[in-house]
């Protein structure tokens, strides 16, 4: 079981540009963004923030020692966004902690109970936060997360309702969520499974399984994924799948990564599959409502 200890490297970590708090009157939401090297994208996953309805977020972003300009693009963004924001905080890692440490990090900053986690090559719809955070609390979930647009080098959808036995298969929920921060405390925080960096995310997931957490699932587009040649997923996470599957199996003896699907699950799956056709078509059909000009 967890210890509710999480491993910050606050010592690693400098505060590299921060504003003034503000007064809001809504609740108060932390979005954490993780930058490593990803100069050419900071800009709009920080202005996909920006556009958000929720009144009162407060915005950390870790710079886990990049080598190119994401710390100062980073920096100059801040400058003249900053202020907009309930709060806003730029914190810089001496060394490159990996993607798990600097969520710690940026979740450790957080002075909201309620954090999204953000990418810096992913971007939200100007909704997502609100929603997320509206059905996180009349469920009283620990997570809410959302129906996921792919963009970029592939399009598509991906989504779909919390399942524990469905996660023993493998992960279908993304990093993109909003989480409880006393939820990620009691479950240890975000944990590198191997020696290889990936499935941090979905470590989390397993770890809030195995507390009886429960997340919820909002089917609606309100987030979209980045699809690039050059993301971890495709330059670290996939090329050494076996043994991080490896790993993985061993923090969390229920995994079945690689046993094949039972009956039920193959009909659990179609039936998952008509059911998002649905709620997408419906989702379609409310948003186009929404355009039309009242007579």
């Amino acid at each position: 079981m967890y210890s509710g200890r999480v491993m910050t490297n606050a010592q690693h970590a400098r505060v590299a540009f921060a504003t003034e708090e503000r007064r809001a009157d809504d609740v108060g939401v932390t979005v954490v963004v993780t930058l490593y090297n990803y100069a050419r994208f900071i800009k709009n996953a920080l202005d996909s923030v920006l556009r958000q309805t929720h009144g009162n977020i407060e915005l950390i972003i870790v710079d886990d020692a990049s080598t190119d300009d994401s710390q100062s693009l980073a920096r100059s963004w801040l400058e003249q966004n900053g202020a907009r924001l309930a709060h806003a905080k730029l914190l810089a890692h001496s060394t490159n902690r990996g993607l798990a440490q600097a969520r710690n990090t940026a979740f450790a900053n957080a002075t909201n109970e309620f954090v999204f986690v953000l990418d810096a090559d992913n971007e939200v719809y100007p909704d997502a936060i609100a929603r997320l955070l509206a059905t996180c609390r009349a469920k009283n979930a620990e997570a809410a997360y959302s129906r996921i647009e792919k963009f970029g080098d592939e399009t598509g959808t991906g989504g779909d309702a919390w399942n524990p036995a469905r996660l023993a298969r493998g992960n279908y929920i993304d990093a993109m969520a909003l989480i409880r921060k006393s939820a990620w405390q009691k479950a240890g925080g975000y944990t590198q499974p191997a020696d290889i960096q990936g499935w941090e995310d979905y470590d989390l997931w397993c770890k809030f399984v195995e507390l009886g957490f429960k997340g919820v699932f909002v089917p609606e587009l309100l987030c979209r994924y980045r699809v690039h040649g050059t993301s971890m997923l495709n330059t670290t996470t996939n090329p050494n799948l076996e043994q991080i599957k490896v790993e993985m199996t061993r923090r969390h003896p229920w995994l079945r990564l690689d046993a094949p699907p039972t009956l039920r699950e193959k009909l659990g799956a179609v039936i998952g599959r008509l059911r998002n056709g649905v709620l997408a078509r419906n989702w379609r059909s409310r948003e186009e409502s929404n355009l039309r000009p009242s007579v």
